[in-house]
């Protein structure tokens, strides 16, 4: 059975170890959405969640037929996830946030407000305060450095995990096909029309955050390795500006040496300077290997086709159940064009 109108807004949610909240968070949705009259839909894509996450979402799209449950078969990370909901969501604009009430869904009407208002394509929320650990508050502003100087993001917006973005936009971000996808970079890659709108960072309904130091710092790295080559060009400057050094030390030696013969004996001096120069240089060249093999390490894995997620199951899609198939726009499509060959060959009576 199919649905007789698209909605308005959909409302993508990547979950992880959030069963205690799912509800509370359909809920606070629900309160925010209905007294708008707009039609909207929820995609709860459950990322691997080790605990009861998927029970919850399936009880919860038994409950409400706008929630779309999405089961991915294993942990793909963060923005793989929201890419998964992206590619199914219908609605004219498409808003994503977290599942741990962080992101209150009471801000959804005036974000759908401020894009219709300024026909943007992204409209960001902007935290004046945010409830995050010190380390996390840190890492967020050298990843938003990071994006100034990759995706040249303008340095007065902010790049929020709540947000929402035109429909037209979240389908060409979904050409992407690569494994380690970066959503925030991707909008940046197709549209400049963005703008943000002030909001209230509310503290988690419960539990502790899942991402870890290391995790964020994955993510920055995916941020600047995979959208520029300016990192591949610090380090030709810097290597150049190395060479021009070496050169001038030469020379000032060389000078020296014919200037001042009786200051050079045959006693070993200077070995402590010397290896110091050769563990700086060593380190240096260990830091340039490193950023070569990040971009050869993606080229391989996208060479590779590595999966950016993959679906054991859908529930309510279409008032359906799809299983077992990767979660890309070919796949979809082709699913879809088979139920409807299998629609027509049973009313032809040929089976």
């Amino acid at each position: 059975m199919r649905r007789h109108s698209l909605p308005q807004l959909s409302i993508v949610v990547p979950v992880y170890r959030s069963a205690e909240c799912l509800r509370h968070l359909i809920d606070a949705i629900d309160e925010a959405m209905y007294p708008t009259g707009r039609q909207f839909e929820v995609i709860l894509v459950n990322d691997g969640s080790p605990d009861n996450s998927w029970s919850v979402i399936e009880s919860l799209c038994e409950q409400h037929h706008n929630i779309i449950g999405v089961d991915l078969r294993r942990n793909f990370g963060q923005d793989n996830a929201i890419m998964a909901g992206l590619r199914l969501a219908s609605g004219r604009y498409v808003a994503i946030m977290d599942d741990d009430l962080q992101h209150h869904p009471k801000y959804l009407s005036a974000l759908v407000a401020k894009i219709e208002a300024t026909n943007a394509d992204v409209v960001y929320a902007h935290y004046h305060t945010k409830h995050q650990k010190l380390w996390k508050r840190i890492g967020s502003d050298v990843h938003g450095k990071i994006a100034e100087w990759v995706i040249y993001k303008p340095k007065e917006v902010y790049l929020s995990p709540y947000k929402i973005i035109s429909k037209e936009v979240a389908d060409l971000i979904c050409s992407n096909r690569g494994p380690k996808p970066h959503v925030d970079g991707l909008l940046f890659q197709f549209t400049s029309r963005i703008t943000q709108i002030p909001v209230e960072h509310h503290p988690r309904h419960s539990g502790t955050s899942t991402y870890s130091f290391w995790r964020s710092v994955a993510v920055a790295s995916r941020l600047a390795f995979s959208f520029s080559v300016r990192p591949l060009r610090i380090v030709t400057s810097l290597g150049l500006a190395l060479a021009v050094l070496a050169s001038l030390f030469i020379v000032i030696i060389v000078a020296y040496r014919l200037l001042y013969p009786e200051e050079f004996t045959f006693y070993a001096v200077g070995w402590a300077s010397l290896m110091t120069t050769i563990l700086l240089l060593s380190g240096l060249q260990m830091i340039f290997f490193g950023i070569l093999g990040e971009y050869v390490g993606r080229a391989y894995l996208n060479l590779n086709n590595q999966p950016q997620s993959a679906v054991r199951v859908i529930i309510n899609k279409d008032q359906s159940v799809r299983r077992g198939f990767t979660a890309d726009t070919e796949a979809l499509k082709e699913i879809d064009d088979r139920s409807h060959d299998l629609h027509v060959i049973k009313q032809s009576g040929s089976i």
